[in-house]
C-alpha cells in the first residue's frame, strides 16, 4: 500500500499547497468585492454545519453509509461551485480571482466544522482535499475566460451561457468522481474500475442535485445579487432533509437484518462475531471481483444472514462449522436460511444467495460462490494456530469442485493486505 499512500499524500499536499497559496494572494491583495465573498463564505459555512457528520453507528454494514459520504455537505459544495462559477453580481462583473476563491472556500469550510470537531465529528481530510482541487479545476476553468471577456463575446448571458456552466460543472463533477475513487483506490487497494463507477452512479443523485443548485446560485446572484442566495438554497436542503430520511430508513433496515443475524450467535448455534467477519470479509471480496453499489449491499446482507437457516434446526452444528457437514445437509440449512429470509421483507436477491450458497459453484451466481467460499474459510481458521494459511490451503485444494478459484485468489489477495476489520457489535 506504499503507493497507495504516496497517492493520498500527494492529493493532500496538492490541496494544502493551494491552500496556503490562496490565502497568501488574498492577505497580500486584499479580498476584492468582500460583501460577495463574506456571503459565499457564510453559505459555506452554514453547509458545513448542516454536514452529515453523524458517526457510523455500530452494527450498521458499511456499504449503508455510500450515500451520507459521497457528499456530506451538499449545500456547502453548491455555495463553493456557484463562487467558483461566479461571473457577476447583480448585474456588475466581479473581480474576485482563483486564490482568492480558494480562500473564501477554505475559510468557510474552517469556520462550519469548528461544532463538529468539537463534538468529535470531524469531516474526513479526503473530503476537504477534494473540495478545494474541484473548486480550483472550476475556478481555473471559468474565471480566466470570463475575465478575458470571451465568455461575453461568444456566449452572452443566455442559454448558451447556462448550458456553458452546466457544462463546467459536469467536467467538475467528472473530476471530483475520478479524485474520490482514485483516493478509495489508494487507501483500500480496491479495484479502480468498480469505485468510479460507483462515484458516477452517486452523481445521479446528489451529485446532479449540487450541480444544478451550483449553476442556478451563480445564474441568481448574477442577475438579482446577493439576494438570491437565501432562495436558491432551500430546494438543496429540501433534498437533504428527503437524502436524511432515505438514509435513516436504510439504516435502519441494516440495523434490523444486523440483529437477525445475531440471533444464531445468541441462540449458540454460531460462534460470536461469525456473522459480521463474514459479511465484512465477503464485502471487500467481492469490491475485489467488481462488484458495486446495490450488488454489495444484496451481497452483505446475504452474508450476514447466510446461517439463519441453522435456527431450524434440532441439534446445533459444532461450532456453527457448516462447511464441514456434507453437501445434502448444507444445502438444506440454506434452503431453510432462505425460507426464513424471505420473510423479513429484504431483497428477494438476497434470499437467493442465501438459498444457493450451497449449491455447486459452476451452478451459483457470484454472490453466492463468495458468500460460501469466506464461509468456509471462516469456518476453517477459527480459532487454529495457523488456521488462516491452512484454510486458505483448504480452499485451494477444494477450487475443483467445492469453491471458484478466482474467488478464492480474490480473498486470499484480500487477505495479504491485512484483510478487513468488522465492525463492533451493536
Amino acid at each position: 500500500m506504499r503507493g497507495g499512500t504516496a497517492t493520498v499524500r500527494a492529493v493532500h499536499g496538492s490541496a494544502l499547497l493551494l491552500t496556503a497559496g490562496g490565502f497568501a494572494s488574498t492577505l497580500w491583495y486584499g479580498v476584492a468585492q468582500p460583501g460577495t465573498a463574506l456571503a459565499f463564505g457564510a453559505l459555506i459555512a452554514l453547509g458545513e454545519l448542516a454536514r452529515w457528520g453523524t458517526p457510523r453507528k455500530r452494527g450498521v454494514p458499511p456499504v449503508l453509509e455510500e450515500l451520507r459520504g459521497r457528499e456530506p455537505a451538499p449545500l456547502a459544495a453548491a455555495g463553493a461551485l456557484a463562487y467558483a462559477l461566479l461571473g457577476e453580481s447583480g448585474g456588475s462583473p466581479s473581480t474576485h480571482d482563483v486564490p482568492q476563491i480558494i480562500a473564501v472556500v477554505v475559510a468557510g469550510g474552517l469556520v462550519g466544522i469548528v461544532p463538529h470537531v468539537a463534538r468529535d465529528k470531524g469531516p474526513d481530510l479526503d473530503h476537504l482535499a477534494r473540495r478545494v482541487l474541484t473548486v480550483c479545476f472550476a475556478a481555473l476553468c471559468f474565471q480566466p475566460l470570463y475575465n478575458s471577456g470571451w465568455v461575453t463575446r461568444h456566449l452572452g448571458q443566455g442559454s448558451s451561457y447556462a448550458l456553458f456552466l452546466l457544462l463546467l460543472l459536469l467536467l467538475t463533477a467528472l473530476c471530483d468522481a475520478v479524485l474520490a475513487a482514485l483516493m478509495l483506490r489508494a487507501r483500500t487497494g480496491h479495484p479502480y474500475g468498480p469505485l468510479l463507477r460507483d462515484e458516477l452512479r452517486a452523481l445521479i443523485g446528489i451529485g446532479s442535485a449540487v450541480c444544478a443548485t451550483g449553476a442556478v446560485m451563480a445564474l441568481g446572484v448574477a442577475a438579482a445579487g446577493l439576494w438570491a442566495l437565501p432562495v436558491f438554497c432551500v430546494p438543496l436542503l429540501l433534498t437533504q432533509v428527503s437524502f436524511r430520511r432515505y438514509t435513516a430508513v436504510r439504516t435502519t433496515n441494516g440495523q434490523t437484518i444486523a440483529s437477525l443475524a445475531r440471533a444464531t450467535e445468541i441462540a449458540g448455534y454460531t460462534p460470536p462475531g461469525h456473522a459480521r467477519r463474514v459479511a465484512a470479509l465477503s464485502t471487500a471480496v467481492g469490491r475485489e471481483l467488481g462488484l458495486s453499489g446495490p450488488e454489495l449491499t444484496v451481497l452483505e446482507y446475504a452474508a450476514l444472514m447466510h446461517d439463519i437457516g441453522q435456527l431450524s434446526l434440532v441439534d446445533p452444528v459444532p461450532k456453527g462449522a457448516t462447511a464441514l457437514l456434507p453437501a445434502e445437509e448444507q444445502r438444506r440449512i440454506a434452503l431453510l436460511g432462505g425460507a426464513v429470509v424471505r420473510q423479513t421483507g429484504v431483497a428477494r436477491a438476497v434470499a437467493v444467495v442465501v438459498e444457493r450458497q450451497a449449491d455447486p459453484y459452476r451452478e451459483q451466481p457470484l454472490p453466492a460462490r463468495i458468500v460460501r467460499t469466506v464461509n468456509a474459510y471462516d469456518d476453517l481458521a477459527a480459532g487454529r494456530a495457523g488456521g488462516a494459511l491452512r484454510a486458505l490451503e483448504r480452499l485451494r485444494l477444494g477450487t475443483a469442485h467445492d469453491f471458484h478459484p478466482e474467488v478464492v485468489e480474490s480473498l486470499a489477495r484480500v487477505l495479504a493486505r491485512g484483510g478487513v476489520t468488522p465492525l463492533p457489535p451493536g
